[in-house]
């Protein structure tokens, strides 16, 4: 079975998700990007995060 995570950010429209594929975890964006395959959730989980905070830096630079 697949667990999967969601984290909202709602000043860019997007959403982000966690999931599971075998044993390992991926982290995805509807803006079409995706992490790397990790075996730790938590760090399919920093991925997410961090391709939220780029895409909302002051650089104003959105992917």
């Amino acid at each position: 079975m697949h667990q999967q995570d969601a984290i909202e950010d709602p000043s860019a429209h997007h959403h982000i998700s966690t999931g599971e594929r075998g044993s390992f975890a991926l982290a995805r964006c509807t803006c079409g990007w995706a992490g790397p395959a990790r075996r730790s959730r938590e760090r399919a989980r920093t991925d997410a995060a961090l391709h939220a905070e780029f895409r909302t830096s002051p650089a104003g630079t959105e992917q």
